[in-house]
């Protein structure tokens, strides 16, 4: 394990605010063990294939297309730890990399804030360009939302939750880097804020070498890098073959400054899709592990009979919800109530996991175990599955033909497109539950499945009515009432606009007390609850397979967005 490490003691599981879409509408990953090939003994085995659920559409973290759990697994290998310099182990612990970092970054000052990273004198890319303050700053523009920085029709980040706090970035005479935020700025999360994710020394290689002073430059530079294969990272491993949405290919990365050097020769990260396929890959020896994303008791009962494969179940990163679309027929806050009073998300949970033992989710930022935990859904009787309260709604707000062919006021036929991922089992039973419950108010409901590889244009484009997904995040959870509900963040996908949302999001960060910020972001959720934007479902549980006789390493984390793999540098064959 990392030796460089701090306890979040304050930090409970659950506690969501994550970067990257995660547990998304295409994912489907499960696997059965046998006594053939991925099976077999790995002695003298030197190198892997692990299985990623679903594909890709871009090759930048940072965009809202390519915000995506699924480049973001695939590309763990590469990337600095966390993606941008730090990341939390399966006990909450978090570790900054020291293949970048000498030390801790340091507080130096809360007004302005100001955050000290020291970098390792050795920190280079795999090219063996060395890390500078301009990886940083090409980091910064990238996710600043600032049309001074980036052509934002290029830029299109994800979240703009950091970037624009920015006020600048220098470098010191004594070599450290110092991130300065704007004045007022405070952060009880500092210690997790992004670094560096982007080799800017290939912008400046490829045609973009102006792209510090050149909104326009910066913008196709940030294209570039969404459409290029990637050829070089800080992490263990280098990429060295890449295809979009399908794998990356590794070597070791001769480069690497971590202090646990990676021991496997080849990675392979492929994209394998279907419970049938992983199951025929696992069982060819294929495959030699994979982090199934839809958690499947059946088929985690057949991976236990089988002794050469490890797995473990454990409380999981990803949660699920069902989302709107708030400019369409949606637009009308009482239809969305009525919708999701209709939806019984503990009927939900039953027909997916009746062995689980889950709750539903009463909250869009921590667990029911967290003890910031508050159950704002319950008492609005969404996700209760009351068709009568849900008629009584329609009634009171002018709707007609309930039960039959349901109208608006205006005389409309209300008839909604609910998107799920293809052949994901979960998302699949969740969106004919919920067609089935909206049949019994007259709501004619369409099931139109998301293909490999498209839940990001899907929900950049907000072609949906309803849709079902889910937030993969971490340990930490200040950013994610900016994320998932402020009126201006790209990731607000189903265009939610509050103005005392945004003004209570606006006091998230504005403490360095984690209890206060807690209190805070429980303020935000008891707004928009009402609302019935997003209903939350529950908190996956997860599991990940590894064939031991393999490969050692995998374990159970469920505060990385990178889940098993988190800790890849560590992993060896046997």
């Amino acid at each position: 394990m990392n030796p460089k490490r701090r306890t979040l003691m304050a930090l409970t599981r659950r506690a969501l605010g994550g970067i990257t879409i995660g547990g998304s509408a295409a994912l489907t990953l499960a696997a059965c063990g046998g006594n053939e090939g991925g099976s077999g003994n790995g002695a003298g085995k030197e190198e892997i294939t692990w299985a990623v659920a679903s594909g890709w559409a871009s090759w930048n973290l940072n965009t809202s297309t390519g915000s995506n759990s699924y480049l973001q697994q695939a590309s763990t290998p590469m990337n600095p730890s966390g993606q941008t310099g730090g990341d939390f182990d399966g006990n909450a612990e978090y570790h900054y990399d020291d293949a970048l970092f000498a030390s801790e970054p340091e507080l130096v000052s809360e007004e302005p804030m100001t955050v000290k990273y020291v970098l390792n004198e050795k920190a280079q890319w795999s090219d063996g360009n060395p890390v500078r303050v301009e990886d940083f700053i090409f980091h910064w523009y990238s996710v600043s939302g600032n049309e001074d920085h980036a052509d934002q029709e290029k830029a299109l980040p994800a979240s703009t939750n950091w970037g624009p706090n920015v006020a600048d970035i220098v470098q010191q005479d004594d070599g450290s880097i110092h991130v300065v935020y704007i004045d007022g700025y405070s952060d009880p999360e500092w210690l997790f804020s992004p670094c560096l994710y982007l080799p800017s020394h290939l912008a400046d290689a490829n045609g973009f070498e102006g792209w510090q002073d050149d909104p326009a430059v910066m913008g196709e530079a940030i294209a570039w890098f969404e459409e290029t294969p990637p050829t070089v990272g800080t992490g263990p491993y280098k990429p060295v073959d890449a295809k979009m949405g399908e794998h990356i290919i590794y070597e070791i990365n001769e480069n690497y400054q971590g202090s646990i050097k990676p021991t496997i020769k080849k990675v392979t990260m492929k994209v394998v899709e279907g419970t049938e396929a992983i199951v025929t890959a696992i069982r060819n020896g294929e495959i030699d592990g994979a982090w199934p994303s839809e958690f499947s008791e059946e088929e985690n009962s057949k991976i236990a009979e089988d002794p050469a494969i490890k797995t473990e179940v454990y409380p999981g990163s990803i949660w699920l919800h069902i989302d709107c679309n708030t400019k369409g027929l949606l637009s009308d806050v009482e239809l969305r109530k009525a919708v999701f009073t209709a939806i019984d998300s503990a009927d939900i949970v039953a027909k997916n996991y009746p062995e689980s033992g889950l709750e539903p989710k009463g909250n869009h930022f921590f667990a029911n175990a967290s003890e910031y935990y508050v159950d704002y859904v319950t008492p609005t009787g969404q996700g209760t599955g009351d068709i009568a309260a849900a008629t009584a709604i329609l009634e009171a707000a002018g709707y007609t033909g309930i039960g039959d062919a349901l109208m608006t006021p205006e005389g409309e036929a209300v008839k909604l497109t609910f998107r799920y991922g293809e052949g994901d089992a979960t998302r699949t039973t969740a969106g004919e539950l919920t067609q089935a419950y909206l049949a019994e108010l007259g709501i004619e409901v369409e099931l139109k499945s998301i293909a490999d590889g498209d839940l990001g244009p899907v929900l950049a484009g907000a072609d949906f009515d309803l849709i079902i997904f889910g937030w993969s995040g971490n340990a930490a959870f200040t950013l994610a009432p900016n994320q998932y509900f402020l009126s201006t963040s790209e990731s607000n996908y189903g265009k939610y606009e509050s103005a005392a949302a945004d003004e209570a999001i606006a006091k998230v960060r504005s403490t360095f007390d984690i209890a206060e910020a807690a209190e805070f972001t429980n303020a935000v959720d008891e707004i928009v609850v009402p609302d019935a934007y997003t209903l939350p479902l529950f908190d996956e549980p997860q599991t990940y397979y590894a064939v031991s006789t393999v490969l050692e390493g995998p374990g159970a984390n469920g505060y990385s967005q990178s889940g098993p793999i988190w800790n890849i540098r560590e992993w060896k064959t046997i």
